[in-house]
């Protein structure tokens, strides 16, 4: 399977395309002005203490209070076994999180006796912010490199699930055991597999350099106030969703092609011989056709090729995915055109989960099967589908409604929530391209123009909105589009466009 990386990086936005046999399988994206949050560590303060739901808020300095489960807290437990997880949302799985065994009763504890308001805590964010909730935080501090993760916090040693030899485990223990600081843990992450005792190495001392930086800071810091910021998500895609099926990365930054560079210097050596650097004139995601893949994956109705097609519907509490037959009326008896049309569904579905990145609980509206023996082949091949994705899922029989419910690990935003807003002409009903989107989706369209005519000025025909947010807030990527493309480019006003709706005219 051919495996490609593209980046696409501006100063407002960093987009990050994944694509196996030239199809789009995942997109990241990350704004200068939105940038992600999971992984920072934070010096917060305890707010609010409730022993109901044992849990507590916590002020980051972030405008809603951040909220911390008893079971994440972690450093009065360190002398408990920990199973580790093989589930980080980074694209590779690795094991941050720990679920704890309260085999025994005196194991369990309640938040109300481990801190009190007022208490000052250090601690991680590792989730997101979702619509009305606030971050999750967690004491256990994980520190991810390259091949390691690093757990000041505890003393453990763990190898992710996915590297299966039994000598292979073995031998990696052995070369961390050997290369940890005393009562302080690691875990290798599966890329870790046959890589040399140098190699860990380096991510040990990069890592523990790390800790002991956050440690200074966290002295230094006014509460509530961050101590540690992870990386951007350029070198962050590289870390941890580059593999070895990975053949190719390519990066339109000549900035972003150096930090990578130096990267791969210091944690893979031998990656940099897959790394190029895209200085064509057509943007780059024009080129690899992933502009018009992301535009699919914001539609509600997806046209199978049977002529079939799925709807998926989005809501706060749960993803609502139903399948029709449509145009597709078969050449046999009913009962295969409907198992036929479902097995296609299956994998436009599982394609469409992973590529929109919905989590949460996921309900699935199959066409009605009579035949037990169908409704199992859906299922088992529902299953097998999603078993190639690195996100947890967990899935159900088909009942006897024809539904399956199935859900699947939170991992950041849906991709429709990052590109679009409450659509206010349908008070909330559907949604709409943010203005942000639609500006960025200008500002593309304003390079290739510039590249298509040899008028010296081009015109922006745009929503009142739009053209405010153009003129004040990014007047300076105008200014820096005009200097690049050697063309003034006027913006004017359409009260009758909607807000989605624009129009570039070339004048002489």
């Amino acid at each position: 399977m051919a495996k490609e990386m593209i980046f696409n990086c501006t100063e407002h936005e960093t987009r990050v395309a994944v694509l196996e046999n030239g199809l789009l399988t995942n997109i990241y994206i990350e704004r200068t002005d939105e940038s992600g949050i999971v992984g920072n560590v934070y010096l917060g303060r305890v707010v609010r203490v409730l022993p109901g739901i044992q849990a507590a808020f916590v002020d980051i300095g972030l405008d809603r209070t951040a909220f911390l489960y008893v079971a994440d807290i972690g450093p009065d437990l360190t002398d408990l076994d920990y199973l580790i997880t093989d589930e980080d949302g980074n694209g590779d799985e690795e094991a941050v999180e720990f679920e704890r065994k309260f085999f025994r009763s005196e194991h369990a504890q309640h938040v109300e006796d481990i801190i009190t308001e007022g208490q000052e805590i250090l601690v991680q964010v590792s989730k997101e912010p979702i619509g009305s909730k606030g971050a999750r935080l967690t004491t256990n501090i994980s520190l991810p490199g390259r091949n390691l993760v690093f757990l000041p916090m505890v003393n453990h040693i763990g190898i992710s699930r996915r590297i299966q030899d039994e000598d292979e485990r073995k031998r990696l223990r052995e070369i961390i055991e050997k290369l940890r600081p005393e009562k302080q843990g690691f875990i290798a992450r599966t890329v870790s597999e046959g890589r040399g005792e140098e190699e860990l190495k380096a991510d040990v001392d990069y890592l523990t350099r790390m800790w002991e930086t956050i440690k200074g800071v966290k002295d230094k810091v006014s509460v509530p106030g961050l101590v540690h910021r992870e990386i951007g998500i350029t070198l962050r895609a590289i870390r941890d969703i580059y593999t070895r099926d990975v053949s190719r990365i390519v990066v339109d930054s000549k900035k972003e092609y150096q930090r990578i560079v130096e990267f791969m210097k210091t944690f893979m050596p031998k990656a940099h011989y897959y790394l190029e650097y895209y200085d064509k004139k057509e943007p780059i995601f024009d080129f690899f056709g992933i502009e018009l893949d992301i535009s699919r994956a914001l539609n509600k109705k997806i046209w199978l090729k049977s002529g079939g097609y799925i709807v998926i519907e989005t809501t706060e509490a749960l993803t609502a995915i139903d399948v029709n037959t449509g145009k597709y009326v078969g050449k046999r008896n009913p009962e295969e055109t409907i198992l036929n049309t479902n097995l296609e569904a299956v994998k436009e579905i599982s394609y469409q989960i992973r590529l929109r990145n919905i989590g949460g609980i996921i309900i699935i509206d199959f066409i009605d099967m009579q035949n037990e023996a169908h409704r199992e082949k859906v299922f088992n091949a529902l299953k097998e589908e999603m078993g190639k994705d690195k996100c947890k899922t967990n899935i159900l029989k088909i009942s006897e409604l024809g539904l399956i419910e199935m859900t699947r690990q939170r991992n950041g935003k849906n991709v429709d929530r990052i590109l679009c807003d409450t659509c206010p002409y349908c008070e909330g009903k559907g949604l709409i391209k943010s203005k942000t989107t639609v500006c960025y989706e200008i500002f593309r369209e304003i390079e290739r123009e510039g590249i298509r005519t040899l008028a010296t000025t081009l015109c922006v025909l745009a929503n009142p909105e739009i053209a405010d947010l153009l003129l004040e807030d990014e007047k300076n990527t105008i200014e820096k589009l005009e200097e690049k493309l050697k063309k003034k480019i006027l913006v004017k006003v359409d009260k009758g466009f909607h807000q989605e709706n624009f129009e570039i005219i070339a004048l002489q």
